[in-house]
């Protein structure tokens, strides 16, 4: 598996790709609206902000609610998701529910429950 990026959750998009992009010098990659997760979603480098549509009461907006901005997941990369899913099931790490899916960039995409991973939220994706 090869890092893909780290997600950083957000509360104002906009203003969070300003400090990324141009402050900190790094350059949109990509944006987009994922409705059916409800959020939007910039790619500024290897870095992507997440920020919950507006009424949103998903999984990002509680996350928010319950933890405040910050590091959300880390997502790797991966050649055979399904394949990757089922050597990982085996050595006893559990995926969210309801993956995998099509998340962003038209990837796929599932994430290995934090409880497995050391408290941290775990994304595998793969590209189209």
């Amino acid at each position: 598996m090869q890092l893909d990026h780290v997600g950083i959750a957000v509360r104002d998009l906009d203003a969070s790709v300003a400090l990324h992009a141009r402050k900190l010098g790094g350059r949109v990659m990509h944006r987009e609206r994922l409705d059916t997760e409800g959020v939007e979603v910039a790619f500024v480098g290897r870095t992507e902000l997440l920020a919950p549509l507006p009424g949103s009461s998903g999984p990002l907006a509680r996350f928010l609610a319950e933890r405040g901005e910050g590091l959300h997941h880390v997502a790797y990369r991966v050649g055979d998701l399904d394949a990757e899913l089922a050597a990982l099931s085996a050595r006893g790490l559990d995926a969210v529910a309801g993956y995998p899916r099509r998340g962003a960039r038209g990837f796929r995409v599932a994430f290995l429950h934090p409880k497995s991973c050391g408290g941290v939220l775990v994304e595998l994706c793969e590209p189209d």
